[in-house]
């Protein structure tokens, strides 16, 4: 079976989620028998093209490929909101675009509500993203490097998100979480893959100019494991996911998450991970020890569910499905 994975990975979008999910996923069927995988080929006679991205350079691919054409729904209408300008017009074209291929797989229950709703008659398949726990494991050495790079002091807490730099992603609740916990550092890996068309483009970049000594945005970094093994505890107060990867990688690296409450982190992480609603609930949880003990405890071990490696081969069946 021969497979054609496509996603727009230009420039800075190679550090967003659906590019990683593509990257992984891509170097794990590489190695599996009876299977010719490639990477962005065009007109190439493979048997599936597996799109993660529906951009225009992903839309001449999908023209001039003969192929079943199979979507992963890494975004959807929900989570543009507050996270790139003129949403409500993109939104607007999402069930066109997703009637152009041949089968979708999302990537949560939230997420396939979602779609299903949206396009009714498209036939979907839940297939949850993965994580790579060989590459994705804490290394002292590696987190010591990136605390001295910084200048942070081996005994000072270091709180890490790992996102875009949008309102959608917790932004804004990130920075005042740091005025709150001044005996913290506070590390942002993330920019803006949008550019100036992300969502309050302009007032982020003002107040990063005005915040406090204790917060760090080091921008993009190509190992990212090195925040990782650094942090103390990972933070993602995002308002909406599909999925929410990097709580995953997070729990790999052995790290306690806190995260805001929402339906699409309760349906994936489960016990696995503590929840805030407000920013008093949020400082007790930082500060509670014990509650982060256990949940680190347990973190490693959980992310063997979504084991890469797995969920390879729940796209393997899917390919066969569609050729039979």
């Amino acid at each position: 079976m021969k497979v054609n994975f496509y996603v727009e990975d230009m420039l800075f979008f190679r550090y967003i989620g659906c590019s990683t999910v593509a990257k992984t996923l891509y170097n794990t069927l590489r190695g599996l028998p009876g299977l010719e995988v490639t990477w962005k080929k065009y007109g190439n006679s493979a048997d599936i093209v597996h799109y993660h991205t529906f951009g225009p350079f992903a839309g001449l691919n999908r023209r001039l490929s003969r192929g079943k054409k199979i979507l992963t729904a890494h975004s959807t209408p929900r989570i543009n909101m507050e996270n790139i300008a003129l949403a409500r017009a993109v939104n607007k074209r999402y069930p066109h675009i997703y009637r152009r291929f041949d089968h979708i797989i999302t990537i949560s229950r939230p997420c396939h509500e979602e779609v299903t709703a949206m396009v009714p008659d498209m036939p979907v398949t839940l297939i949850p993203n993965g994580v790579d726990r060989e590459f994705f494991h804490k290394d002292e050495e590696n987190g010591a490097a990136f605390r001295e790079d910084y200048g942070i002091p081996e005994e000072r807490k270091v709180v890490l998100t790992v996102a875009q730099q949008t309102p959608r992603k917790g932004l804004y609740d990130f920075l005042a979480l740091s005025r709150l916990c001044l005996d913290k550092t506070f590390v942002w890996i993330g920019g803006f893959p949008y550019g100036a068309l992300s969502k309050d483009y302009h007032k982020i970049k003002m107040l990063k100019l005005r915040c406090g000594e204790n917060v760090l945005f080091p921008g993009y970094i190509d190992d990212i494991v090195r925040p990782y093994s650094a942090a103390d505890i990972f933070f993602m107060p995002s308002y909406a996911e599909t999925f929410g990867l990097v709580i995953l990688e997070a729990l790999s690296c052995g790290l306690p998450v806190i995260a805001r409450d929402i339906p699409e982190f309760r349906e994936i992480y489960g016990d696995s991970i503590l929840y805030f609603s407000d920013k008093r609930e949020v400082t007790a949880l930082i500060e509670d020890e014990k509650a982060l003990e256990r949940c680190a405890g347990g973190a490693r071990e959980f992310s063997a569910k979504f084991d890469i490696r797995d969920v390879a081969a729940q796209h393997v069946r899917l390919y066969e499905e569609l050729l039979e």
